[in-house]
């Protein structure tokens, strides 16, 4: 047995092997590209990230956009709202801690859970990419704990901070 893991592990090129310990993460709002705290994905003291995907929930959630700071919410309320445009990335265990922290991975902010994923655009080359048209399963970060009321606000298939809904995103102090 310990020959085919040693087989196998020689056959896998430096690449796969490097991205075996990582993790796909749906990025919907303030970290996707063009958006206020995508900075923190391309900074590399906080880890390793790498664009593979535009996507969509292949359910509907509701996206929200509350508090003081206009921040979007993804509510865990599965076959409400609409199916979520973002970004799937691959990252490592480092990246991964530092999202847990920055979205404050807690039952009263958000919580990391898995879900089903459309494909849409792959912009990635080489090993380890999906499909258009595919589904896959990755993590998100979703809002579990939040006001009823929430559940009446307008949602969004595609959160912008410059959007028409000008609620734009504000950095808590």
């Amino acid at each position: 047995m310990l020959k085919k893991h040693l087989f196998l592990y020689r056959s896998l090129s430096v690449s796969s092997i490097l991205w075996i310990n990582m993790a796909l993460v749906f990025m919907y709002g303030t970290l996707k590209k063009g958006q206020p705290n995508y900075f923190r994905i391309e900074d590399t003291d906080n880890g390793q990230a790498k664009f593979i995907a535009h996507a969509r929930s292949v359910e509907k959630y509701p996206l929200v956009i509350d508090t003081e700071y206009n921040i979007p919410f993804l509510l865990n309320v599965p076959g409400t709202g609409q199916r979520v445009y973002g970004e799937i990335y691959r990252v490592d265990q480092k990246m991964l801690k530092f999202l847990d922290d920055f979205e404050i991975l807690s039952p009263e902010w958000y919580e990391r859970i898995k879900i089903q994923l459309e494909v849409l655009v792959v912009d990635s080359e080489g090993e380890n990419t999906l499909k258009p048209g595919s589904t896959v399963e990755t993590d998100v970060y979703i809002k579990t704990t939040y006001k009823q009321e929430w559940l009446q606000k307008p949602t969004y298939e595609c959160y912008d901070t410059n959007g028409d809904h000008g609620l734009k995103y504000k950095e808590p102090v």
